[in-house]
């Protein structure tokens, strides 16, 4: 496979990553299917070639919140490398047909005890993985629901390609709302906010960016 998809792991243990792509099983996913559901045994990471795919829990009250939206590029269910067997915390489902290169925990082991560097890789992928969840808590707790909603929907831009005008987001409010923590009401009053600004222009279950410097601009809290 090509080095490029996957830069970021590259410069943890370029040699490393290389032998252990190389052990990788190619997976691929139809629209809607289930990769994991939470509660799974986990005993497999899988770095995504193609396609989107959701990260959702369900809450104490029963409702499927997404957290997370991750496109080529990116992994997902890291922990299992450091923990296996333990329960997958939430389910990860395919939004469009997509491909996945997974990384089953016994073949890192094997890999470990070839090349103990291996844990440089390891801690490289926990690593991005904590700055990410530090970077949501401080702005959870310290960022306007509204400056969340911008920030997210740029978030799942970029998971489906470029930020350009013309990119578009397929992902309902309610979905948007779950990401950025808050509610369907404050997300439906940002996005109108943001189409009378000529940014975004809205449709059913989906987002089109129309003037990305514009967002990111009062995704930055900066408005005029």
């Amino acid at each position: 496979m090509a080095g490029g998809e996957f830069a970021w792991l590259l410069e943890e243990a370029p040699r490393e990553v290389g032998e252990l792509l190389q052990r990788a099983r190619r997976r691929r996913f139809a629209a809607g299917e289930v990769v994991f559901h939470a509660g799974d045994p986990a005993d497999t990471m899988h770095l995504v070639r193609s396609g989107r795919f959701a990260v959702r829990i369900v809450t104490e009250f029963g409702d499927v919140a997404t957290l997370n939206v991750v496109g080529p590029g990116s992994a997902f269910g890291e922990l299992a490398l450091l923990t296996p067997g333990a329960p997958r915390s939430a389910t990860v489902a395919a939004l469009e047909d997509g491909e996945t290169l997974s990384i089953h925990e016994i073949e890192f082991k094997r890999l470990r005890a070839q090349r103990p560097e291996t844990d440089s890789l390891l801690i490289g992928v926990l690593a991005a993985r904590v700055r990410q969840l530090s970077e949501e808590l401080v702005e959870a707790l310290y960022l306007p629901a509204d400056t969340r909603v911008r920030r997210r929907l740029l978030d799942a831009v970029a998971a489906y390609g470029p930020v350009e005008a013309g990119a578009v987001v397929p992902l309902t409010q309610e979905e948007l709302a779950s990401m950025a923590g808050t509610s369907r009401a404050t997300v439906n009053r940002v996005l109108r906010e943001e189409q009378d600004h000529g940014s975004v222009e809205l449709g059913r279950g989906r987002t089109t960016l129309v003037d990305p410097a514009a967002l990111e601009h009062r995704a930055r809290g900066l408005f005029t």
